[in-house]
């Protein structure tokens, strides 16, 4: 490596981040032509997250690319994809300032109960009131189709200043206002 001329050696040249959405009906072939096209672009999948929606295929990736490559050369790549498979998609750049802080030990809060509108609400707006992160939520509708359960699944985490046990007593009583059952319980470590 070579100095320059003010005799400091230049910048190791860095990978941009991006986040990267596609939504659309689900078909086969979504993921790999996606994927494919940020792969000829450089691209290299740090994250991703697929699911299945009511029909609906949903992906968010965050993709590290070489230097060269910007918003504008992502979404001209993914421009084919997306007019094969009428896709909506979105690229949008990831900046370190934007990495989430550090919190305290990763917990799992599950919400049962009959089907009515509100549940997530109310029970989203208790963590963040708490100070509590979402890192991922699953909701389903389960049982018998006529007279269905409710079932939500969050992966939290509390701030460090929060007790596991004032959270649980919080969950507990917007629990009972609702009329769904909800527990919290520490996160098994990830199999991935």
């Amino acid at each position: 490596m070579g100095l320059t001329p003010g005799g400091y050696a230049p910048a190791v040249s860095r990978v941009h981040r991006f986040a990267v959405w596609a939504l659309g009906v689900d078909r086969p072939g979504i993921v790999a032509a996606v994927t494919g096209a940020l792969f000829e672009q450089g691209g290299n999948l740090s994250d991703c997250s697929m699911t299945i929606l009511s029909g609906h295929f949903a992906m968010v990736l965050v993709v590290e690319a070489p230097p060269d490559v910007d918003v504008g050369s992502l979404e001209e790549a993914l421009a084919a994809p997306a007019a094969a498979f009428d896709l909506g998609v979105a690229v949008r750049p990831i900046r370190d300032e934007d990495r989430p802080v550090g919190g305290g030990a990763p917990f799992v809060v599950s919400v049962y109960g009959a089907d009515k509108p509100g549940i997530v609400h109310h029970v989203s707006a208790l963590l963040a009131e708490s100070g509590v992160n979402i890192t991922d939520l699953e909701t389903r509708r389960i049982g018998d189709p006529d007279d269905p359960v409710y079932a939500m699944l969050l992966e939290v985490v509390l701030p460090a200043s929060l007790a596991p046990d004032e959270l649980r007593a919080a969950l507990s009583e917007a629990a009972e206002e609702l009329g769904v059952d909800a527990s919290l319980h520490e996160a098994e470590a990830d199999v991935l």
